[in-house]
């Protein structure tokens, strides 16, 4: 599913209208009686009993959105009350013809009713009062109403609103704030109906977390995208299959190791490296911790290797296609080195991770020039991010003053330029970005979400899945992308109580599920 901007949506809605496939006024109908039925098909019990329900509608066609769900609401057998910011001749052409029809059913009372608290208490909320054309902090009653959603509008069964929260950025999924210490700054949601496609403000930030609640998608008639929109990341599943032939033909990765006591991150990678499917996994390691990780690996070879030079002596075997290095390696030139003997060979590709991004820290562009034009994956998660990409990483961590707002897909989309290769940014709402452009979201939200990943080694074993993809022929973004979408289903299969060792070990699962 690709992930629209504010912009790209109202693109594909004026094509609409220009070519004559729909109206303006054809459009809202549709989409306010999508929502009704969304609402509805979300929670059956609302359907079997009509309550009350509060319609908070907006000066622009996000409000004329929520006249037309008022109207259908009622005809359902609800009672219905409206609030509207500011006056309804001020409403734009087709918001106000639908204005007009709920003028013929019912009352319309000004917005600061709603934010004062002291009206009966509803069923069910609907916030169309801002849609994805905001690009200001919420104001007035907009900005109580808002807050007052946190504590539940007194005891509302349901909040749902149409397209974005208002006050979230649809780009972003950002809260737009006035100031940094304002929590309440949009409206939460138990439900979000949109249209058409998901915006990135669904799968980013705030939105998924704390702002949407549930996603539904209303489908309104609407039809393509443009060709540059993210998408949501998804595995390779013709390319995870395996052909008929010999261990290399699948490659061959190598891990780097730390010293004694440091090997247990290189290890999981490699188990992560194997499980994926690598035809062969060797993991390299000092002598003096090559028993230690000798009595905990079986199908993963071993190779003692002393300093810098050992590695390059390894590294001549070009039948090792794939490099991961980082975790447990250590903070400092020596990692550097290491860094640049895996690098080496430009036709090699590599997976850098961990203490490979943090021993260049105080000169990243050392490592860019490095990385440039390569077969490289990079996989920070937001603390290594900020310390490689710290001009980029100060953009998103500024307050949302303005829309549309700075974006993790903005940010991961500037490192992937700056290093000149692929940038996979850790989270639940982890970013796959190459440096022309292109950007996939791998969510673990909704029905995807796995909490149970944010444990000690999982970016570890995600590492070595990304190697071993590699190592099987994957170009480095798809490599990623489906590591990405793996290592969460394989925790989603596992559920609560997942360490990271449980992840290699369940993709045979994930692999059978997917018809492998």
């Amino acid at each position: 599913m690709e992930l629209l901007t504010a912009a790209e949506m109202r693109a594909i809605e004026r094509a609409a209208i220009e070519s004559g496939v729909a109206t303006g006024r054809e459009l809202m109908e549709r989409a306010g009686r999508g929502v009704v039925a969304a609402i509805l098909d979300w929670r059956p019990a609302l359907a079997r009993a009509p309550g009350r329900a509060a319609v908070l509608c907006g000066p622009g066609n996000n409000g004329g959105d929520g006249f037309v769900i008022a109207r259908h609401l009622k005809m359902r057998g609800w009672a219905v009350d409206v609030f509207l910011l500011g006056a309804p001749a001020n409403l734009p052409p087709d918001a106000a013809e639908n204005c007009s029809l709920w003028r013929e059913m019912g009352a319309i009372r000004p917005l600061t009713e709603a934010a004062d608290g002291r009206r009966s208490v509803h069923d069910l909320v609907i916030d169309a009062l801002f849609g994805t054309g905001l690009t200001r902090p919420l104001e007035g009653a907009a900005r109580v109403c808002a807050a007052r959603s946190w504590r539940r509008f007194g005891g509302a069964g349901a909040v749902v609103a149409v397209d974005v929260p208002s006050g979230m950025c649809a780009d972003s999924g950002r809260a737009l704030q006035a100031e940094p210490s304002d929590e309440a700054a949009a409206t939460k949601c138990d439900l979000t109906v949109t249209f058409h496609h998901e915006r990135l403000g669904h799968r980013l930030a705030q939105g998924p977390s704390q702002l949407c609640g549930d996603v539904r998608v209303v489908d309104i008639g609407l039809a393509g995208v443009p060709a540059a929109a993210a998408r949501l990341g998804a595995p390779n599943r013709p390319g995870l299959s395996k052909t008929i032939g010999h261990k290399y033909s699948h490659g061959h990765a190598l891990i780097l190791s730390g010293g004694v006591g440091r090997g247990g991150a290189a290890r999981l990678a490699a188990r992560g490296a194997l499980r994926v499917g690598a035809g062969l996994v060797t993991l390299a390691a000092p002598p003096a911790a090559i028993i230690e990780n000798a009595s905990r690996l079986d199908a993963i070879m071993l190779r003692s290797v002393k300093g810098i030079e050992g590695i390059s002596e390894l590294l001549v075997d070009r039948r090792i296609n794939v490099v991961a290095l980082g975790p447990g390696l250590g903070v400092g030139e020596n990692t550097c080195a290491k860094v640049g003997a895996a690098l080496a060979n430009e036709e090699r590709g590599a997976v850098l991770d961990a203490d490979a991004l943090s021993s260049y820290q105080d000169e990243p562009e050392t490592l860019f020039r490095l990385t440039r034009g390569r077969s490289v994956v990079l996989t920070p998660h937001m603390g290594e991010f900020g310390r490689l990409f710290p001009a980029v990483a100060e953009k998103l961590v500024a307050p949302a003053a303005r829309g549309p707002a700075f974006s993790k897909l903005d940010a991961a989309r500037a490192a992937a330029a700056l290093a000149g290769c692929i940038i996979l940014l850790k989270g639940p709402d982890t970013v796959v970005a190459a440096p022309d452009g292109e950007a996939v979201v791998v969510s673990a939200h909704y029905e995807r979400a796995c909490p149970w990943l944010a444990t000690a080694g999982a970016g570890d074993v995600l590492a070595g899945m990304i190697a071993g993809l590699i190592a099987r022929g994957f170009h480095p973004f798809r490599a990623a992308e489906s590591a990405a979408w793996l290592h969460q289903e394989a925790a989603r299969g596992f559920g609560p109580g997942l360490i990271a060792e449980d992840i290699p070990e369940r993709l045979p699962a994930v692999f059978r599920d997917l018809g492998l």
